[in-house]
């Protein structure tokens, strides 16, 4: 049987288990594939510790993967047995050696497009797509402010903003890591824990602001970043690596400042069957164009408690993979 990681509840790392994964045959409408790759992502922490509650019935972990289809059921059209394929999205279970999946999760891989690079990019991707074309369709010339830009989700937007012309002013928490932003594309490197980065963020995009500010930290962080979008730009808070989110209060976001604050998912997003294959065709397009998704620390399946720990305590910067 395959091999996955499984939790037993809500917890630290350590409630992760290696088990062997009953695998059912494929029936109407899905695809079973062998995998090659899984990402691991923040929401995964989130799910491990209970802040995201494991859907009844399921305890293998993880939302994004690749692989090779080895059997498919009735119904299914546009797959075949052998294609290379990626995907994003419920149902959990993408920390396995293979699964048995509903087929219009996954898609298909371009010739260039490895596995590798796709299974380590659909949720990231998704999510600069979502960002960057749905929450505030990016224009070129504008500003945006991307927090932890160092990090996985943080390279692909300043990456993905780039070329579409915008501006980026990236935060880091340490000088260390303010090199993978620059790499990335950042014009300007800010330290989020330096006590005037709000008001500098604001001097560069021309004194006025950014149009758009990406937040994954949370915690306290969200009030500040507030304060660095122009009148009528947008917040988009992403997570809560930093903690809860204390209230925010809609007297916060009004005149003068007249701004927006979304809570945008990409889980949701692909939910949404178009919004699912808009987002994988763009994503697609931009990887065969060149856009890259740096992968900073690689583990064994068995490992992934130690991945887990790992990016928890920020020693890891860009993508972090599961390999099987």
């Amino acid at each position: 049987m395959p091999l996955a990681i499984a939790i037993t509840g809500p917890g630290s790392p350590e409630t992760m288990t290696l088990v062997d994964l009953p695998i059912t045959e494929p029936g109407p409408g899905q695809a079973r594939i062998r995998q090659s790759i899984s990402g691991v992502n923040f929401v995964d922490i989130y799910v491990r510790t209970g802040l995201y509650p494991l859907p009844p019935g399921q305890t293998v972990l993880g939302f994004e993967g690749a692989g090779v289809v080895e059997a498919i059921g009735s119904g299914v059209e546009g797959l075949k047995v052998g294609d290379r394929v990626a995907y994003v999205g419920h149902p959990l279970g993408s920390y396995a050696e293979g699964r048995t999946l509903p087929a219009s999760r996954l898609v298909r891989l371009p010739d260039d497009v490895s596995e590798r690079l796709a299974g380590s990019t659909m949720l990231r991707g998704l999510t600069a797509h979502m960002l960057l074309h749905k929450v505030h369709p990016l224009q070129p010339g504008e500003w945006v402010l991307v927090h932890a830009a160092a990090g996985g989700v943080g390279q692909i937007v300043t990456r993905w903003a780039k070329r579409l012309g915008a501006n980026v002013i990236a935060t880091v928490g340490s000088g260390a890591k303010a090199e993978y932003a620059y790499e990335a594309g950042a014009d300007a490197v800010l330290l989020h824990n330096s006590e005037d980065w709000v008001e500098e963020t604001r001097r560069i995009a021309d004194g006025r602001g950014v149009h758009l500010a990406i937040d994954g930290i949370g915690g306290a962080m969200l009030s500040q970043t507030l304060a660095t979008v122009r009148p009528f730009g947008i917040v988009a808070s992403l997570g809560q690596a930093a903690g809860p989110i204390p209230p925010i209060q809609i007297e916060e976001l009004s005149a003068p400042r007249a701004i927006g604050l979304a809570r945008p998912s990409v889980l949701t997003y692909a939910n949404d069957p178009d919004l699912y294959r808009q987002g994988a065709k763009a994503l697609m397009a931009e990887l065969q164009a060149g856009l890259i998704n740096p992968i900073s620390a690689e583990y064994a399946l068995k490992d992934a408690a130690r991945a887990h720990s790992d990016l928890e305590a920020g020693r890891t910067t860009a993508s972090v993979v599961l390999t099987m």
